[in-house]
Protein backbone atom coordinates (compact mmCIF):
# COMPACT_ATOMS: atom_id res chain seq x y z
CA UNK A 1 0.00 0.00 0.00
CA UNK A 2 0.97 3.85 -0.63
CA UNK A 3 2.03 5.65 2.29
CA UNK A 4 3.74 8.83 3.74
CA UNK A 5 6.57 7.56 5.91
CA UNK A 6 8.65 9.32 8.42
CA UNK A 7 12.31 8.18 8.49
CA UNK A 8 13.47 11.09 10.17
CA UNK A 9 12.78 14.19 12.45
CA UNK A 10 12.79 17.42 10.67
CA UNK A 11 12.85 16.09 7.01
CA UNK A 12 10.36 15.74 4.33
CA UNK A 13 7.50 12.97 4.44
CA UNK A 14 8.45 10.35 1.89
CA UNK A 15 5.69 8.04 -0.34
CA UNK A 16 6.66 4.47 -0.01
CA UNK A 17 4.52 1.15 -0.81
CA UNK A 18 4.69 -0.65 2.70
CA UNK A 19 3.46 -3.60 3.78
CA UNK A 20 -0.66 -3.61 3.88
CA UNK A 21 -0.86 -4.81 7.59
CA UNK A 22 -3.20 -7.43 9.28
CA UNK A 23 -5.61 -7.04 11.51
CA UNK A 24 -4.64 -8.54 14.84
CA UNK A 25 -7.14 -9.86 17.99
CA UNK A 26 -8.93 -6.47 18.87
CA UNK A 27 -8.51 -4.78 15.21
CA UNK A 28 -10.22 -4.03 12.18
CA UNK A 29 -8.45 -3.17 9.14
CA UNK A 30 -9.84 0.29 7.80
CA UNK A 31 -9.32 1.12 4.16
CA UNK A 32 -8.72 4.98 4.47
CA UNK A 33 -10.50 7.97 3.01
CA UNK A 34 -9.46 10.56 4.97
CA UNK A 35 -6.70 12.19 7.11
CA UNK A 36 -7.03 15.12 9.28
CA UNK A 37 -4.13 16.98 9.80
CA UNK A 38 -3.57 18.59 13.51
CA UNK A 39 -1.07 20.73 14.82
CA UNK A 40 0.35 17.68 16.36
CA UNK A 41 1.12 15.90 13.29
CA UNK A 42 3.37 18.99 12.30
CA UNK A 43 5.49 18.86 15.42
CA UNK A 44 5.76 14.87 15.43
CA UNK A 45 7.14 15.33 12.02
CA UNK A 46 9.44 18.42 13.55
CA UNK A 47 10.83 16.44 15.94
CA UNK A 48 8.96 18.43 18.77
CA UNK A 49 6.70 16.38 20.31
CA UNK A 50 8.41 13.46 22.62
CA UNK A 51 5.30 13.62 24.46
CA UNK A 52 3.77 11.62 21.13
CA UNK A 53 6.94 8.68 21.46
CA UNK A 54 6.99 8.29 17.81
CA UNK A 55 8.83 5.06 16.81
CA UNK A 56 10.88 6.46 13.42
CA UNK A 57 10.38 4.94 10.40
CA UNK A 58 6.73 6.36 11.33
CA UNK A 59 3.53 6.86 9.77
CA UNK A 60 2.02 9.91 11.01
CA UNK A 61 -1.59 10.82 10.93
CA UNK A 62 -3.35 11.20 13.89
CA UNK A 63 -7.22 11.24 12.66
CA UNK A 64 -8.85 9.16 9.71
CA UNK A 65 -12.16 8.06 8.56
CA UNK A 66 -12.59 4.58 6.58
CA UNK A 67 -14.43 1.76 5.95
CA UNK A 68 -13.89 -1.70 7.51
CA UNK A 69 -12.72 -4.11 5.17
CA UNK A 70 -11.46 -7.03 7.64
CA UNK A 71 -12.29 -7.67 11.23
CA UNK A 72 -9.79 -9.52 13.02
CA UNK A 73 -10.36 -11.72 15.91
CA UNK A 74 -12.41 -10.78 19.30
CA UNK A 75 -13.70 -7.64 17.79
CA UNK A 76 -17.20 -7.17 18.44
CA UNK A 77 -19.66 -4.37 17.33
CA UNK A 78 -17.88 -3.91 13.69
CA UNK A 79 -18.55 -5.56 10.33
CA UNK A 80 -16.84 -5.53 7.09
CA UNK A 81 -18.49 -2.63 5.08
CA UNK A 82 -18.96 -0.50 8.07
CA UNK A 83 -18.01 3.21 7.66
CA UNK A 84 -15.62 4.11 10.66
CA UNK A 85 -13.76 7.57 12.35
CA UNK A 86 -11.34 7.39 15.01
CA UNK A 87 -7.88 8.39 17.13
CA UNK A 88 -6.39 5.19 16.17
CA UNK A 89 -2.61 6.05 15.43
CA UNK A 90 0.44 8.13 14.28
CA UNK A 91 2.01 7.72 18.03
CA UNK A 92 3.71 5.42 20.29
CA UNK A 93 4.69 2.99 17.26
CA UNK A 94 1.09 2.87 15.87
CA UNK A 95 0.34 3.28 12.35
CA UNK A 96 -0.95 6.73 11.71
CA UNK A 97 -3.66 7.62 8.92
CA UNK A 98 -1.27 9.22 6.23
CA UNK A 99 -1.69 5.37 4.15
CA UNK A 100 -3.94 3.59 2.33
CA UNK A 101 -5.20 0.92 5.09
CA UNK A 102 -4.77 0.54 8.81
CA UNK A 103 -5.18 -2.23 11.38
CA UNK A 104 -7.04 -0.20 14.20
CA UNK A 105 -7.62 -1.02 17.65
CA UNK A 106 -11.15 -1.51 17.35
CA UNK A 107 -11.83 0.28 20.65
CA UNK A 108 -10.42 3.35 18.87
CA UNK A 109 -12.95 3.62 16.77
CA UNK A 110 -16.67 4.08 15.88
CA UNK A 111 -19.21 4.05 13.79
CA UNK A 112 -18.74 6.82 11.42
CA UNK A 113 -21.50 9.81 11.53
CA UNK A 114 -24.30 9.03 9.14
CA UNK A 115 -24.60 12.75 8.21
CA UNK A 116 -20.71 13.65 7.96
CA UNK A 117 -18.46 13.12 4.68
CA UNK A 118 -15.48 10.78 5.32
CA UNK A 119 -13.53 14.18 5.10
CA UNK A 120 -15.90 15.78 7.87
CA UNK A 121 -15.18 13.10 9.89
CA UNK A 122 -11.91 12.41 9.86
CA UNK A 123 -11.96 16.35 11.14
CA UNK A 124 -13.21 15.51 14.26
CA UNK A 125 -11.23 12.83 16.84
CA UNK A 126 -8.76 14.66 18.41
CA UNK A 127 -10.50 17.84 18.90
CA UNK A 128 -13.85 16.03 19.71
CA UNK A 129 -11.88 13.16 22.45
CA UNK A 130 -9.80 16.48 23.96
CA UNK A 131 -12.85 18.68 24.44
CA UNK A 132 -15.36 15.91 25.72
CA UNK A 133 -12.32 14.76 28.04
CA UNK A 134 -12.11 18.03 29.19
CA UNK A 135 -15.65 19.65 29.19
CA UNK A 136 -18.05 16.51 29.96
CA UNK A 137 -15.05 13.93 32.02
CA UNK A 138 -13.43 16.77 33.93
CA UNK A 139 -15.79 19.66 34.80
CA UNK A 140 -18.80 17.92 34.00
CA UNK A 141 -20.48 20.82 31.90
CA UNK A 142 -24.26 21.51 31.94
CA UNK A 143 -27.27 23.52 31.91
CA UNK A 144 -26.99 26.91 34.13
CA UNK A 145 -22.95 27.04 33.45
CA UNK A 146 -20.94 29.63 31.72
CA UNK A 147 -18.44 28.71 29.88
CA UNK A 148 -15.63 30.47 28.50
CA UNK A 149 -13.20 28.77 25.35
CA UNK A 150 -10.02 30.37 24.57
CA UNK A 151 -9.25 29.76 20.91
CA UNK A 152 -12.87 29.30 20.03
CA UNK A 153 -12.40 29.58 16.33
CA UNK A 154 -9.71 26.85 16.61
CA UNK A 155 -9.42 23.11 16.00
CA UNK A 156 -9.98 22.30 19.60
CA UNK A 157 -12.00 24.99 20.38
CA UNK A 158 -14.49 25.29 17.90
CA UNK A 159 -15.61 21.55 18.76
CA UNK A 160 -15.62 22.50 22.60
CA UNK A 161 -17.63 25.11 21.80
CA UNK A 162 -20.35 22.92 19.94
CA UNK A 163 -20.43 20.30 22.90
CA UNK A 164 -21.09 23.17 25.46
CA UNK A 165 -23.54 24.07 24.22
CA UNK A 166 -25.23 20.92 23.18
CA UNK A 167 -25.01 20.19 26.70
CA UNK A 168 -27.05 23.15 27.49
CA UNK A 169 -23.94 25.69 29.04
CA UNK A 170 -23.79 29.50 27.69
CA UNK A 171 -20.62 29.75 25.54
CA UNK A 172 -18.44 32.54 25.50
CA UNK A 173 -14.55 32.02 22.95
CA UNK A 174 -12.02 34.20 22.49
CA UNK A 175 -11.19 34.74 19.18
CA UNK A 176 -9.09 36.94 16.86
CA UNK A 177 -11.25 39.80 15.28
CA UNK A 178 -11.22 38.07 11.74
CA UNK A 179 -12.53 35.07 13.84
CA UNK A 180 -15.59 36.92 15.77
CA UNK A 181 -17.97 35.52 13.40
CA UNK A 182 -17.13 32.51 13.24
CA UNK A 183 -17.45 31.55 16.96
CA UNK A 184 -21.05 33.42 16.59
CA UNK A 185 -22.10 31.29 14.02
CA UNK A 186 -21.37 28.37 16.52
CA UNK A 187 -23.32 29.90 18.96
CA UNK A 188 -20.89 31.37 21.49
CA UNK A 189 -20.43 35.06 22.37
CA UNK A 190 -16.97 36.56 20.95
CA UNK A 191 -14.58 38.35 22.87
CA UNK A 192 -11.91 39.53 21.45
CA UNK A 193 -8.59 38.51 23.15
CA UNK A 194 -6.51 40.80 21.42
CA UNK A 195 -8.37 44.56 22.76
CA UNK A 196 -10.25 42.89 26.38
CA UNK A 197 -8.41 42.45 29.10
CA UNK A 198 -9.66 39.66 31.42
CA UNK A 199 -10.77 41.80 34.15
CA UNK A 200 -13.12 43.80 31.82
CA UNK A 201 -14.66 40.11 30.18
CA UNK A 202 -14.74 38.81 33.29
CA UNK A 203 -17.25 41.81 34.04
CA UNK A 204 -18.79 41.78 31.50
CA UNK A 205 -20.18 38.78 30.92
CA UNK A 206 -20.02 37.30 34.63
CA UNK A 207 -20.45 40.59 36.77
CA UNK A 208 -17.02 40.01 37.97
CA UNK A 209 -17.79 36.45 39.61
CA UNK A 210 -16.09 34.25 36.88
CA UNK A 211 -16.66 31.60 34.27
CA UNK A 212 -17.55 28.63 35.89
CA UNK A 213 -15.11 26.82 33.37
CA UNK A 214 -12.64 27.77 31.67
CA UNK A 215 -10.97 26.13 28.72
CA UNK A 216 -7.62 26.70 27.25
CA UNK A 217 -6.80 25.36 24.14
CA UNK A 218 -3.99 27.97 23.36
CA UNK A 219 -1.23 27.69 26.16
CA UNK A 220 1.15 29.75 27.51
CA UNK A 221 -0.01 33.21 28.86
CA UNK A 222 -3.33 32.34 27.90
CA UNK A 223 -3.37 29.39 30.84
CA UNK A 224 -2.90 32.13 33.30
CA UNK A 225 -5.17 34.34 31.77
CA UNK A 226 -7.42 31.37 32.51
CA UNK A 227 -6.90 31.21 36.57
CA UNK A 228 -7.61 35.14 36.48
CA UNK A 229 -10.97 34.44 35.08
CA UNK A 230 -12.70 31.46 36.66
CA UNK A 231 -15.04 31.77 39.05
CA UNK A 232 -14.48 31.75 43.16
CA UNK A 233 -14.54 28.47 44.78
CA UNK A 234 -16.46 26.50 42.13
CA UNK A 235 -14.80 26.95 38.97
CA UNK A 236 -12.69 24.44 37.23
CA UNK A 237 -9.90 25.45 34.70
CA UNK A 238 -8.72 23.45 31.74
CA UNK A 239 -5.97 23.23 29.62
CA UNK A 240 -5.23 20.95 26.85
CA UNK A 241 -1.85 22.61 26.38
CA UNK A 242 -0.88 23.07 30.13
CA UNK A 243 3.22 22.15 29.79
CA UNK A 244 4.64 25.22 30.94
CA UNK A 245 5.38 26.86 34.13
CA UNK A 246 2.88 28.80 35.79
CA UNK A 247 2.32 30.33 38.91
CA UNK A 248 -0.58 28.42 40.50
CA UNK A 249 -1.49 31.65 43.15
CA UNK A 250 -4.17 33.48 41.23
CA UNK A 251 -6.14 29.88 41.07
CA UNK A 252 -5.67 29.22 44.76
CA UNK A 253 -6.85 32.63 45.82
CA UNK A 254 -10.20 31.45 44.19
CA UNK A 255 -9.99 28.36 45.73
CA UNK A 256 -10.88 27.03 42.00
CA UNK A 257 -9.53 23.63 40.29
CA UNK A 258 -7.55 22.74 37.73
CA UNK A 259 -7.24 19.59 35.21
CA UNK A 260 -5.08 18.81 31.97
CA UNK A 261 -6.00 17.09 29.32
CA UNK A 262 -4.01 14.09 27.92
CA UNK A 263 -5.63 13.05 25.01
CA UNK A 264 -2.62 10.52 24.00
CA UNK A 265 -2.51 8.54 26.80
CA UNK A 266 -4.67 5.82 25.71
CA UNK A 267 -2.85 4.74 22.45
CA UNK A 268 0.94 5.37 24.50
CA UNK A 269 -0.46 3.06 27.52
CA UNK A 270 -3.55 1.28 26.35
CA UNK A 271 -5.20 2.07 29.29
CA UNK A 272 -8.78 3.45 28.67
CA UNK A 273 -9.05 2.84 25.10
CA UNK A 274 -12.94 2.14 25.70
CA UNK A 275 -13.76 5.53 26.85
CA UNK A 276 -12.25 6.62 23.20
CA UNK A 277 -14.65 4.42 21.35
CA UNK A 278 -17.59 6.00 23.51
CA UNK A 279 -16.81 9.60 23.36
CA UNK A 280 -16.82 9.33 18.97
CA UNK A 281 -19.98 7.55 19.66
CA UNK A 282 -21.38 10.22 21.81
CA UNK A 283 -19.90 13.01 19.26
CA UNK A 284 -21.78 10.71 16.32
CA UNK A 285 -24.96 11.16 17.73
CA UNK A 286 -24.40 14.95 18.73
CA UNK A 287 -23.57 15.31 14.45
CA UNK A 288 -26.31 13.51 13.65
CA UNK A 289 -28.59 15.55 15.93
CA UNK A 290 -27.17 18.36 13.86
CA UNK A 291 -25.47 19.86 16.93
CA UNK A 292 -21.82 18.95 16.00
CA UNK A 293 -19.73 20.24 12.67
CA UNK A 294 -16.77 20.39 11.94
CA UNK A 295 -15.30 23.58 9.99
CA UNK A 296 -13.16 22.25 7.12
CA UNK A 297 -10.76 24.26 4.82
CA UNK A 298 -11.93 24.07 1.73
CA UNK A 299 -8.25 23.10 -0.32
CA UNK A 300 -7.62 19.51 -1.19
CA UNK A 301 -4.67 17.55 -0.74
CA UNK A 302 -4.04 14.14 -0.83
CA UNK A 303 -0.76 11.72 0.02
CA UNK A 304 0.97 13.35 -3.08
CA UNK A 305 0.78 17.03 -1.86
CA UNK A 306 0.82 16.17 1.91
CA UNK A 307 3.72 18.41 2.40
CA UNK A 308 1.75 21.34 1.30
CA UNK A 309 -1.24 19.91 3.85
CA UNK A 310 1.77 19.91 6.65
CA UNK A 311 2.78 23.37 5.69
CA UNK A 312 -0.80 25.12 5.28
CA UNK A 313 -0.99 23.97 9.10
CA UNK A 314 2.31 25.84 10.17
CA UNK A 315 2.47 28.52 8.62
CA UNK A 316 -0.99 29.71 9.70
CA UNK A 317 -3.33 29.94 6.57
CA UNK A 318 -5.23 27.72 7.61
CA UNK A 319 -8.43 28.83 9.44
CA UNK A 320 -10.26 25.53 9.78
CA UNK A 321 -9.19 22.16 9.97
CA UNK A 322 -6.93 20.51 6.76
CA UNK A 323 -7.76 17.14 6.10
CA UNK A 324 -5.95 14.49 3.01
CA UNK A 325 -7.90 13.14 0.83
CA UNK A 326 -6.64 9.34 0.86
CA UNK A 327 -9.25 7.16 -0.84
CA UNK A 328 -11.68 8.24 -3.88
CA UNK A 329 -14.77 8.07 -1.36
CA UNK A 330 -13.72 11.31 1.12
CA UNK A 331 -16.32 13.37 -0.24
CA UNK A 332 -16.76 17.15 0.20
Amino acid sequence: MRAAVLKQFATPLELADIPRPAPGPGEVLVRIAASGVNPLDTKIRAGLAAHARAVLPAVLGLDLAGTVVEVGPQVAGFAVGDEVYGLSGGVGGLQGSLAEYAAADARLLAHKPASLTMRQAAALPLSVVTAWEGLVDRARVGAGQKVLVHGGAGGIGHVAVQIARARGAEVFATASAADAETVRQLGATAIDYAGTEVQEYVAAHTGGEGFDIVFDTVGGTVLDNSFAAVRTYTGHVLSALGWGSHSLAPLSFRGATYSGVFTLLPMLTGNGRDHHGEILREAAALADAGLLKPLLDPRRYDLDTVAQAHAAVEDGSAHAKIVVDIGSAAGS
